[in-house]
């Protein structure tokens, strides 16, 4: 099944449970709907949170490594296309593929890439994205599909390259939800957490990478915004 076909799946069968639901065709939630997800949120406050020390950005730089991810740290976004070449020729990598259109303002063919701005198709081998949010707790990614960074450019990829600002690094999956009712007002369309390569563990109990995705996360730190 192709990307296509399977968006095509998702919208019939999500139609079909709404069609159940007597809600119509739209995808959208009624505002009463948001209204009641609202209020069940605001009455129920957080449970307890383990402890997390405050340089988040050393901690989730630990917890990323201890799951197979790598990690680099830059100063400005500008520096970005020189780390990524660097990763990619230190470990003899393609330097072509794809980029989220977000980023694609980067000087990629300055840094010798060659990175198409848009999602992955099945010819790419290096993905690179940004991150809505970083959880320090666990060193994982939190990954908001919009047009402009598409899932599948984290997710087709053997290698895929994230580009973190370290201001988006919090300390728990509960901050970055908090993240995206303050930023975003609901939930966007798809929400996903990556903890490093896509692994598994089903034949005799070994850990195999890049069985249901990518073969190496490379993580791009960026202390600055400008």
């Amino acid at each position: 099944m192709t990307i296509g076909e399977s968006a095509l799946a998702r919208r019939e069968i999500l139609a079909r449970i709404r069609a159940a639901q007597g809600r119509g065709a739209s995808s959208r939630p009624a505002q009463a709907e948001i209204e009641a997800v609202e209020t069940y949120v605001e009455r129920h406050p957080r449970g307890p949170l383990p402890p997390v020390e405050d340089d988040v950005v050393e901690r989730f730089r630990a917890r990323a490594e201890s799951m197979q991810s790598t990690t680099d740290l830059v100063e400005r976004p500008a520096d970005v296309p020189a780390a990524a070449a660097r990763y990619l020729a230190a470990n003899g990598l393609p330097k072509t593929g794809c980029v989220w259109p977000a980023l694609a303002r980067l000087d990629w063919a300055g840094a010798g890439l060659a990175l198409e701005a848009r999602g992955a198709e099945d010819r790419d081998l290096v993905g690179v994205t940004g991150a809505f949010a970083a959880l320090a707790e666990t060193g994982t990614l939190m990954v908001v599909a919009t047009p402009d960074t598409p899932a599948a450019t984290s997710l087709l990829p053997e290698t895929h390259i994230a580009v973190v600002p370290v201001a988006r690094i919090v300390k728990h999956m509960e901050d970055a939800w908090q993240l995206v009712r303050d930023e975003l007002g609901q939930p966007p369309r798809l929400v996903n957490f990556i903890s490093g390569p896509s692994r598994t563990g089903d034949i005799d109990q070994t850990i195999v990478l890049g069985a249901h995705g990518p073969y190496r996360v490379h993580m791009i730190l960026v202390r600055s915004a400008d």
